[in-house]
């Protein structure tokens, strides 16, 4: 009896012991070694480093959550007129985060502020940077109305100053956030003591930070100075326990920098506006909307608020805010944001006070047959310019590109310190069945595969104008000429043939505004306008694609 209880408590020892040691190994294998190679990652002689602190994705400055799903993109609301450009077609939207507001007067004017600052106007290399940025303030103007005070006052008054911003164009839009992205991220890094403290406040014209240049060509951001990229306390720890350069800088692989801001897609837009998140049981739509909001109707109907209009937007012929003393939406022009309820994803004035831009390229069709995940209509795919030597060719100051828009206006294409783009080429595009050009606007919708009146041998060979007006998009052609003493021609297009204004740079703007009666606040209606001119009616909001998981938290049923 005591020999069995003795060799069965060895036993249990032996079993236990085993158990503690697949336990370790297994713990081991999880947060210490590779699954692929079992080797010890972050070892202190080398190997692949990883960030095991690296949690979700941080929400960036002004954004708000939306979590993404599938939603009936297109009119299914009022359509007296039955138009067509707005069919109704199922589309699902990876989550994304979209600005809680509009772009602000005072967010604008701090993009204005720094790019003054680093590329003051009163140098002429960098004059046409800052006056290409400025808002066109005189949109304002009417020949039968006087609106001098807004023209005037508007964009800098500080009564003005948390009303959405108007006057930017589509392509001014763009540029503001791709400065909103370099800004954040070179906060980010300073903050987390990668860069020198206060580095962002004294910079020189091209030596200012760009995300991709740090990230492609880390050595070349700040103009090349090192002890500005890596001038914080934490670069010097990462110095001491590490001899590979590469690991020197903040990568991708980290985590810690956020993508990029840009203008919301159309799909997205359309999504974050209806808020179907609060019309739903588990995975079913609770009806339809008509507006952000719930019911039909565009006044309140609760009890602290009843009767009081949900969105600033014309009433009726002469009537942009209702009689005084009680003003039917507290606003004649815009108002300022968060005057009205948020819908329910938390996003302010998704319909009424400005119109906003969106990304894509106008086409009466949503091709839903090609695509219906992430639809957007307007990829151009580029690259990094590789110099020489091998590496990617910078922006410096003698080699700005300035584009002469159609209206005049002269614009920055690029600034100093960002990377070279070009157009990707056949090496890219050799034997893919995804894409097989850069430029991809008019894809199946304007191009000479889907022209009215295709002829293969004319469309290539003939440049007379006549075979061009025959095309289903022959728009007008107005030219803007610069001579060698910088003086500008512009030449209108004087053909009395034309059929149409849209072409590949025309922009879809989404929601109704201050001016517009209450037929355009439902988030599916859709119109375009050139995207290098502005109005006093559009304004715009950035958003920024989510990386990771889907949903902020886990499933669970609800209602």
């Amino acid at each position: 009896m005591n020999i069995n209880k003795t060799l069965a408590l060895r036993l249990f020892i032996a079993l236990i012991t085993t158990s503690l040691l697949i336990s370790c190994n297994n713990s081991r294998d999880y947060k210490d070694s590779s699954r692929a190679t079992g080797w010890k990652m972050n070892a202190k002689e080398g190997g692949f480093k990883y960030n095991p602190k690296a949690k979700e994705q941080e929400t960036g400055p002004g954004l708000i959550f939306i979590e993404g799903g599938t939603f009936t993109m297109g009119r299914v609301q009022d359509d007296p007129m039955h138009d067509w450009n707005n069919t109704p077609n199922q589309q699902h939207v990876q989550s994304f985060y979209m600005d809680e507001t509009e772009v602000t007067n005072l967010m604008y004017l701090e993009y204005l502020d720094w790019l003054k600052s680093v590329f003051p106007p009163s140098d002429e290399n960098y004059r046409q940077i800052y006056e290409g940025a400025l808002p066109d303030t005189l949109v304002w103007r009417n020949r039968l109305g006087y609106n001098e005070v807004m023209t005037n006052n508007y964009l800098r008054h500080p009564a003005y100053a948390n009303y959405p911003v108007v006057g930017v164009s589509w392509i001014q839009a763009v540029e503001f956030s791709k400065w909103r992205t370099d800004r954040v991220n070179e906060f980010i890094l300073e903050e987390e003591g990668y860069t020198a403290r206060g580095a962002r406040y004294d910079v020189e014209p091209g030596e200012t930070f760009s995300t991709q240049t740090y990230l492609n060509a880390p050595t070349k951001t700040y103009g090349g100075k090192d002890s500005i990229t890596r001038g914080g306390s934490q670069s010097e720890r990462i110095a001491e326990r590490s001899e590979d350069s590469t690991n020197l800088y903040v990568q991708r692989k980290d985590g810690l920098l956020l993508p990029g801001y840009r203008l919301p897609t159309e799909a997205e837009w359309e999504y974050a506006a209806l808020g179907l998140v609060g019309l739903r049981n588990y995975n079913v739509y609770r009806g339809r909307k008509k507006y952000p909001w719930d019911g039909q109707y565009t006044r309140s109907d609760k009890r602290r608020s009843r009767g009081d209009q949900l969105a600033n937007f014309k009433q009726g012929d002469g009537d942009y805010g209702g009689i005084a003393g009680w003003s039917d939406d507290g606003a004649d022009i815009t108002a300022e944001v968060k005057s009205y309820e948020a819908n329910d994803f938390g996003l302010y004035d998704m319909a009424g006070n400005v119109a906003e831009w969106v990304a894509d390229v106008y086409r009466p069709i949503v091709d839903d047959e090609f695509n219906d995940f992430n639809y957007y209509r307007g990829n151009v795919y580029t690259k990094n310019a590789i110099g020489e030597d091998g590496k990617v060719k910078i922006v410096t100051s003698d080699s700005i590109v300035y584009d002469t828009l159609s209206n005049g206006r002269i614009v920055a294409r690029n600034l100093p310190g960002e990377i070279l783009q070009v157009p990707v080429g056949e090496e890219e595009t050799y034997q893919r069945t995804n894409f097989s050009e850069s430029d991809n606007r008019d894809f199946r919708d304007g191009d000479k595969r889907s022209s009215r009146r295709y002829q293969s041998f004319a469309d290539e060979f003939s440049t007379d104008d006549e075979n061009e007006e025959n095309r289903m998009y022959n728009s007008p052609k107005n030219r803007v000429l610069t001579d060698s003493t910088g003086q500008v021609d512009m030449q209108y297009d004087q053909s009395n043939r034309r059929t149409t204004l849209i072409d590949n740079e025309v922009r879809v703007y989404k929601g109704g505004s201050w001016r517009d009666r209450d037929y355009w606040l439902d988030p599916a209606q859709r119109r375009y306008f050139p995207q290098d001119m502005a109005t006093d009616y559009i304004g715009f909001r950035c958003a920024m694609s989510r990386v990771g998981s889907k949903s902020k938290k886990g499933k669970r049923p609800r209602n």
